[in-house]
């Protein structure tokens, strides 16, 4: 008799309605949590299977079918996005998989924004159960067989339940307990990085996503990344674990381009420089394209910046957000000013590593003027790829409650777009107004600069004599398809 499969781990489709047309530039990314939440259920002796709806291009109604055909003991939910901040977006697609999901199979709901809102989440949504937190504990608990309360379960949410949020639901010894993703559980092959990630390496190099640490300590308005941990503890892998994922992801994948997706990569320089030291014994530098996050207050070491580039780091993300000062300060974004910034710039630049530079348009105390000097120094710095945001209070960030205190009109309120509303790229995209522009200004802004900066003469210079005509044509290609379209701006 056929042992009933105890878990499967759900990545639920959303990308098209996230990206719209864009979504075919978009990376195909390893779906981390579910990975990680694998490693831990198989290491406990549990059966689980991953089921990714999005690197298979599966619709809704063809991931709840797959779930039905399954029949697990628990079909667990992750809602996450290719940052902390991009899970409420995916919820939508999530939800609508669920509620065609055979009512025997309990379902379980698990990410940022469901630790963010999990009372509401599970009042309005079709799910079994909602986890407040990372999920391992939670999802083991329910899987254990045993007779359990729910109301000491930790993280678990219940229609009528008990909810306490219970100290130690966090995985504390991460090499023992998630040393790894559950790599074996997906097709590697049907991964791949972004267009602009392609640039720096081989771009047959497959792709993978690893974590080295959780959390952060920061407090950024806008941030919401420590919604499943409740608190602000960085919990790491050691180094020598994290360089043996890596050279299992090229020795047994032949995977090359990694993104560290750890907002706080930078912030621990030992755990850096270590890291760094073991890839380079391994002699798996000159192979590896990798990416990660970097704040500008935490790109001050010369020497780590080679170190990094020596052993394969060709791209930081980097956080500047807004020209102003002011601005900055008012969403708690770092004690640095312009002047830091482009000597942060320049010190990435000739370590031999490229600047991926981030921006916000539409922060609190952003009006016309500061936006325009945010796009100015965008101009100035030129990144090798620049990211454009509208500002969005993200459930579980500290602007969120401030955008309600404001009773500013967000995605979820009546007669809002819902939780899509929260997507960068969207048609139904709705950002932030401020304290002088309304929310159609913002976004206005945003698309034009994005269209501007993209089209300039020098930013293409720059790719050709960086990347090489490919890099000039992947651009040209996106920019063909103009300005998304936006509901709140009449398309």
């Amino acid at each position: 008799m056929t042992r009933q499969l105890d878990l499967l781990l759900v990545n639920a489709p959303s990308k098209v309605g996230v990206y719209g047309v864009l979504s075919q530039f978009a990376a195909v990314e390893p779906p981390v949590w579910a990975g990680l939440i694998a490693r831990y259920c198989l290491n406990r002796g549990y059966s689980v299977e991953i089921l990714d709806a999005e690197a298979e291009g599966l619709t809704t109604s063809q991931t709840a079918a797959r779930i039905n055909d399954a029949k697990p003991r628990l079909a667990a939910v992750c809602v996450y996005g290719h940052q902390p901040s991009a899970s409420t977006q995916c919820l939508p697609g999530a939800e609508e998989t669920a509620k065609l999901v055979d009512g025997r199979i309990p379902t379980l709901c698990l990410g940022t924004h469901p630790s963010a809102l999990p009372e509401r989440t599970l009042r309005e949504g079709p799910w079994t159960y909602v986890c407040q937190g990372e999920g391992p504990r939670t999802i083991g608990t329910i899987l254990s067989g045993r007779e359990w309360d729910p109301g000491i379960v930790p993280g678990l949410w219940l229609k009528n339940g008990k909810h306490p949020w219970r100290a130690g639901s966090n995985i504390e010894k991460l090499d023992q307990e998630i040393p790894n993703q559950a790599w074996e559980l997906l097709d590697m092959k049907r991964y791949r990085p972004h267009h602009w990630h392609r640039w720096m390496g081989d771009p047959n190099g497959g792709y993978a996503t690893i974590q080295t640490s959780l959390n952060c300590v920061f407090a950024c308005n806008f941030c919401c990344i420590s919604a499943p941990f409740g608190d602000r503890k960085m919990r790491f892998w050691s180094p020598a674990n994290v360089a043996a994922q890596i050279a299992n992801l090229v020795n047994r994948y032949s995977i090359t381009n990694i993104k560290i997706a750890d907002e706080m990569f930078c912030l621990n320089q030992k755990h850096v420089w270590q890291i760094c030291t073991h890839l380079i014994d391994m002699k798996l530098g000159d192979r590896l394209n990798i990416w990660c996050y970097g704040r500008i207050d935490t790109l001050k070491d010369n020497q780590l910046l080679e170190r990094m580039r020596q052993a394969g780091f060709k791209d930081i993300g980097i956080g500047i957000e807004s020209a102003s000062k002011f601005v900055r300060d008012g969403v708690g974004k770092g004690k640095f000013g312009n002047e830091q910034i482009i000597e942060a710039i320049n010190r990435v630049r000739a370590a031999g590593i490229y600047p991926g530079c981030n921006y916000i348009f539409g922060l609190p105390d952003d009006d016309l003027k500061s936006m325009q000097e945010t796009l100015d120094l965008a101009c100035e710095i030129n990144g090798e790829y620049s990211n454009f945001y509208c500002a969005q209070a993200y459930p579980g960030s500290p602007l969120h409650k401030i955008a309600q205190e404001k009773h500013w009109a967000l995605p979820e309120d009546p007669g809002g777009p819902g939780w899509i509303g929260y997507s960068q790229h969207s048609y139904e995209s709705l950002p932030l107004p401020t304290e002088t522009l309304s929310s159609a200004e913002v976004l206005k802004f945003r698309d034009d600069a994005w269209m501007m900066f993209h089209q300039r003469p020098s930013y293409l210079d720059r790719l050709k004599r960086n990347f090489g005509q490919q890099a000039v044509d992947d651009m040209t290609e996106i920019l063909k398809h103009g300005k998304p379209k936006r509901k709140l701006l009449g398309d």
